[in-house]
């Protein structure tokens, strides 16, 4: 397990209580480098949407117990907020959600000359996503040729 992945599971079971309690939902935690600073980031959400003050109070109570456990090594930003609309599916959760919705998706490589494919989600497993296309054919994706999934939203 990577330095990274220790940390953003340490984080995740740190930042659980906080969750629950105020009846958020955990989306994901992520601690990644951008521009030669670190950021730990946790994206929360709840029924009917969050608020800035909901953000600022899980942020508030996970710095807390952030600075006393003191696990991360390095220096770092901690961001809380939301996922946002075209927040990624990356958990089960988000899979089960998503079933039946259109989706948007990118692969890291062409596939049949193209990168990026749009269709109702209509199955999934551990290492699978299928889609329906507008033609009616099925399209099936392995996760890791997959760069991109979220839910494609029509402005």
């Amino acid at each position: 397990m990577s330095k990274r992945e220790e940390y953003e599971q340490k984080a995740e079971a740190l930042l659980m209580p906080v969750i629950e309690a105020g009846n958020y939902e955990l989306v994901d935690v992520e601690y990644v480098k951008e521009a030669g600073t670190w950021y730990l980031r946790a994206y929360v959400d709840k029924e009917g949407g969050i608020t800035i003050d909901d953000c600022e109070k899980v942020s508030r109570a996970f710095s807390d117990l952030l600075d006393r456990e003191d696990f991360i090594e390095d220096a770092y930003i901690l961001e809380v907020s939301s996922p946002g609309l075209g927040r990624p599916l990356k958990k089960e959760k988000d899979y089960k959600r998503s079933m039946g919705k259109e989706l948007e998706i990118r692969t890291y490589k062409a596939v049949d000359g193209s990168k990026e494919f749009c269709g109702t989600l209509c199955a999934y497993d551990n290492g699978t996503v299928t889609i329906r296309q507008e033609d009616g054919s099925d399209r099936t994706f392995d996760k890791k040729e997959i760069a991109l999934i979220r839910l494609a939203f029509d402005f």
